[in-house]
């Protein structure tokens, strides 16, 4: 290699950086940026319990160049158990701690912030965040009501701030080879996608309300949400049975699939008309708010069909799986599975096609969606599952939650993102917010 050879490769690399770090600096990005080190990430977490374990390993088993700077939990035993686990597998340093997202978005030496609270309290910190300057991994959905979306969508563009909706799948292996296969057109052209979640679940039985564990913030715990006794159901896990907390199992479990759905049939719009129906099959006396099976199709303007099946009663799942997707196509079919699986069925005959599955089995992409959101935050790339990419999977939560509270049949105008000729359903997109725990005026 002569000498004007690794001239020129040092001038576009050096071009290459400085436009890096011009972005960087113009969108408030990461401090520094190193030739060859990936640069650390300092991150604060949000909500210590739950899926926060598995985001943390995933951290722990890539080496990722992040320091964990603050644990944020109204449960002091959840900091406590989250901090056992960072200070054992992943740094020396403790984070600080607190109850208040507040003091992380406050302290200027945050780079972003990993957000897995309770539903209803996902888009006030996330808007808060990207006021502040600060990037976001939140977990699915973003959105607690439909409005919540586009309040993301708009301060993630007016704040140049990275957004990652936690939707694993996108970022999987299996995901990655089945989504070529699509686009090469394997099963021709996508027509309908099916989504389902069937699992067994458990009879959770009314409980009398009681007084929250030691050292528990209750009152922020509720945040946003109606004032009210504390109650062992309302909190930790079960939280999601709850309207002012969660969405159901079509919002826990069933956005994944959704997302899935949304991602086979190449959506890049809202649907024009939503059919919903649900009620209880087998979970008599449960303590839930919801259904306990559900059923809604989503029709697109183009005419292609989403649909979503929700089932409490089978230890097998469909096709072999508790949660998956069939993309049904022109020329065959494909039958998809998070769990890290799919199998091709081609012609009239469904000939077996190409498959994947034993070796590829639980690799759900958990540590590659983490990696990267936190490339994204380094190089100010897009991200898989952008803010919004992430309120069109969400809005179908919504929609179809909406659908079934009021007519069970509604049309949408996909444009003005409003119900056509119905006002109980409009009134549904948005939720009146507890002060002071509203949402920030950010855009």
């Amino acid at each position: 290699m002569n000498r004007e050879t690794n001239r020129r490769q040092f001038l576009q690399h050096s071009t290459e950086t400085a436009v890096v770090v011009a972005a960087a600096t113009a969108l408030g990005g990461v401090h520094a940026f190193a030739d060859e080190k990936p640069t650390k990430v300092r991150l604060g977490i949000v909500g210590c319990g739950g899926i926060m374990t598995s985001h943390v390993k995933g951290l722990v088993s890539r080496r990722e160049a992040v320091s964990i700077a603050w644990l944020c939990d109204v449960d002091p035993a959840q900091i406590d158990k989250m901090n056992v686990h960072v200070t054992r597998d992943f740094q020396s340093a403790p984070p600080k701690r607190t109850a208040r997202y507040e003091d992380l978005i406050a302290d200027k030496d945050v780079d972003a912030l990993i957000i897995a609270t309770p539903h209803h309290w996902h888009a006030p910190i996330a808007l808060a965040a990207m006021q502040a300057g600060k990037d976001v991994y939140i977990e699915k959905p973003i959105s607690h009501v439909y409005n919540e979306g586009p309040l993301i969508i708009a301060a993630a563009k007016k704040y140049g701030r990275v957004v990652q909706q936690g939707s694993q799948m996108r970022s999987s292996p299996v995901s990655e080879k089945a989504g070529r296969l699509l686009k090469e057109g394997i099963i021709g052209q996508v027509k309908v996608a099916r989504a389902w979640t069937a699992e067994t679940r458990t009879v959770e039985r009314p409980l009398p309300d009681g007084t929250p564990p030691a050292g528990v913030d209750y009152d922020r715990w509720l945040g946003p949400a109606p004032k009210r006794p504390f109650n062992p159901h309302r909190f930790h896990q079960t939280w999601r049975m709850f309207a002012d907390y969660g969405n159901g199992e079509i919002g826990d479990d069933g956005i994944h699939d959704l997302d899935m759905a949304a991602w086979g049939l190449g959506i890049d719009t809202l649907p024009k008309q939503i059919t919903a129906r649900g009620g209880r099959m087998m979970l008599d006396g449960h303590a839930s708010e919801y259904p306990d099976n559900m059923n809604v199709t989503y029709e697109y303007p183009d005419g292609r069909l989403l649909i979503y099946e929700n089932y409490p009663f089978t230890a097998y799942g469909l096709h072999g799986f508790d949660n998956g997707n069939v993309f049904y196509g022109t020329e065959g079919y494909m039958i998809f599975s998070r769990r890290g699986a799919f199998s091709v069925f081609q012609g009239p005959k469904g000939t077996p096609g190409p498959t994947e599955g034993k070796e590829l089995r639980g690799e759900r992409g958990y540590a590659e969606h983490m990696a990267e959101f936190l490339n994204a935050v380094r190089k100010r790339t897009p991200t898989r599952a952008s803010a919004a990419v992430a309120h069109r999977s969400c809005a179908l939560v919504h929609l179809g939650e909406i659908a079934l509270r009021t007519r069970g049949r509604l049309d949408f105008d996909p444009k003005t993102e409003r119900f056509i000729d119905c006002d109980e359903a409009n009134q549904l997109l948005g939720k009146k917010y507890r002060s002071p725990f509203g949402l920030p005026d950010v855009v």
